[in-house]
């Protein structure tokens, strides 16, 4: 790559292939289409007009504009500039929203309307924004609107150079297991994250994407492929409308997608319900929780053959990690996942070390050979790759607990617990905070909870510990396929009793006695997939007395 900063990427994409369409945006009233060439000279005019109003090289710019055409050309203008853009997936909800905003500390707002009417109404965590644009129209606030300032810039602008270490942009995580953090990327980590994903899932420029996840129409259009955005809400991906997916794929005959496994179950339903198969697509990405096997046994009655579905792992702080076919998961190792011995998540991709280390609670500060456990041993998974991340913005005491220094090279606990087969996959057992430490054992969310699934009345379960922080009586709290059948006390009691014998079966789950019904699970507002089980645990403490 000629210059550090990741919009060179699109500068030689619009050379190349300047006529593709770049971005489609299909919606009731008709498609919106931009081609690489005009998408280019859109990002340039938009990042000379920035300049022209004060946002430069550095400042942290708060972007909090729906995806779509704007979204992409203000994010590659930013990047241009130098300036360094902040993600916040606006699910998260408000109040966790405002927190990352005050942590950050933005010194510029790109945003629609409603995001510049809650600058004027929460002051305290806006209070370092000096400089706004509107998409939009503009009302009580300063600053110009984004029509103003693409009249103001030149489609020929000059990219700034960027060192490969300089921040390239802010995204937060999930929050799933805790405050959402924000996580520093470099031009390089980008940069070297796009040649990775073009290896491992042989992306070629030209294919149609869509994307259902934002950030990943960011990475599409680096790659040089056509993105559809589709008509959904992002923040909701469970319930997406699966007649706006499916058209969307027919119209623009998608080759490549990506969702969170809530999204797919849904449009899989709905397909295998209405006798649809999905034509044009080669390959599907699913990620962001684990992927249930009768999921992906679904895909292979909507899908033509020859279609590869990936369940790629990995985190905002490390994407991707492991990568695994679904026709593996169906064949081989989906039974061990149901026998409670993990979700297997595949090798480690190209360019990745991985290793396990003992469990251990607080920061290691240096990396020793002596910390990696053989092969088979259960413990944390800590991962190493050029595109892996290596702070926390401004989070100082939280970047010391997820990263290990390793001969000038930053390591990253995932926070995940697993371990290494002897064909070299690794098995997913749980997050280490949720895992429920019982005076007989430690108990691993995975591994136990895929044991209570297997009775057909369960949709999922979660498991959880109550009572002191050091040893807690483990309790596994069920979601109904009918929610109903936990409303008669007899059927109740014969489900409770049938769930208990089931755990008897099996060692790590023999001890679990207490037994709860959920109507519905709380889940991550990212991907609509991650049990909110630090939610369930406060929820059960009604219900079950502790130890």
């Amino acid at each position: 790559m000629s210059s550090q900063n990741i919009a060179s990427l699109l500068d030689a994409l619009a050379q190349s292939q300047p006529d593709l369409p770049a971005i489609h945006v299909p919606r009731a009233s008709g498609t919106t289409t931009i081609t690489y060439r005009q998408l280019n000279e859109e990002s340039n005019r938009l990042a000379g007009g920035l300049v022209r109003y004060g946002f430069l090289k550095g400042h942290r710019v708060l972007l909090m504009v729906p995806p779509g055409i704007d979204f992409l050309a203000l994010t590659f203008a930013l990047f241009r500039i130098g300036a360094v853009p902040v993600l916040i997936d606006p699910g998260l909800g408000r109040k966790n929203v405002l927190q990352c905003i005050e942590n950050v500390r933005p010194e510029g707002l790109i945003g629609i309307p409603l995001a510049h009417a809650a600058g004027l109404v929460f002051r305290q965590q806006f209070k370092s924004v000096r400089k706004r644009v509107t998409v939009g129209t503009r009302w009580l606030w300063g600053g110009p609107t984004l029509n103003k300032v693409r009249k103001s810039g030149r489609k020929d602008f000059s990219t700034e150079e960027k060192q490969g270490d300089d921040p390239a942009a802010i995204l937060f995580t999930s929050g799933s297991t805790g405050p959402s953090k924000g996580v520093v990327y470099t031009h390089a980590m980008f940069f070297q994250q796009t040649q990775i994903l073009r290896t491992l899932y042989q992306i070629e420029p030209g294919e149609v994407d869509l994307p259902t996840f934002p950030l990943f129409a960011l990475f599409g259009v680096a790659l040089g492929m056509t993105c559809v955005i589709p008509d959904m809400d992002p923040t909701r991906p469970a319930e997406v409308h699966p007649p706006s997916i499916i058209r969307a794929v027919e119209q623009f005959k998608v080759v490549n997608s990506f969702g969170s496994p809530a999204l797919w179950d849904t449009v899989t339903r709905y397909c295998q319900k209405n006798k649809i198969k999905l034509p044009h697509l080669k390959c599907i990405l699913i990620a962001g929780a684990p992927v249930p096997g009768p999921l992906l046994e679904r895909f292979d009655t909507v899908l033509q053959e020859n279609v590869q579905v990936y369940t790629p792992y990995g985190a905002t702080e490390a994407l991707p990690v492991c990568n695994i076919e679904h026709r593996t998961i169906v064949s081989d190792t989906w039974e061990k996942t149901t026998q409670g011995l993990g979700i297997c998540v595949g090798k480690p991709v190209p360019g990745l070390t991985l290793r396990i280390m003992p469990v251990h609670d607080g920061p290691v500060a240096r990396w020793q050979d002596s910390l990696e456990l053989p092969q088979g041993e259960v413990g944390e998974l800590v991962v190493d790759a050029p595109w892996v991340t290596h702070e926390y913005f401004e989070l100082k005491s939280r970047t010391e607990h997820a990263k290990i220094n390793h001969d000038g090279r930053v390591l990253h606990r995932m926070g995940d617990i697993g371990y290494v087969d002897d064909a070299g996959r690794v098995w997913f057992l749980g997050r280490k905070s949720q895992r429920v430490i019982t005076g007989q054992g430690t108990l691993y969310t995975i591994a136990c909870e895929a044991i209570f699934n297997r009775h057909p009345a369960v949709k999922r379960s979660a498991l959880v510990g109550i009572g002191p922080e050091t040893i807690k009586k483990p309790v596994i709290i069920a979601e109904l396929h009918d929610p109903t059948l936990a409303e008669n006390l007899e059927k109740r009691l014969t489900l409770v009793s049938e769930l208990l014998e089931t755990g008897q079966e099996f060692d790590h789950t023999k001890n679990i006695q207490d037994i709860l019904f959920h109507r519905a699970f709380p889940v991550d507002i990212r991907h609509n997939a991650k049990i909110s089980r630090e939610a369930l645990a406060d929820w059960a403490k009604e219900y079950v007395k502790d130890c």
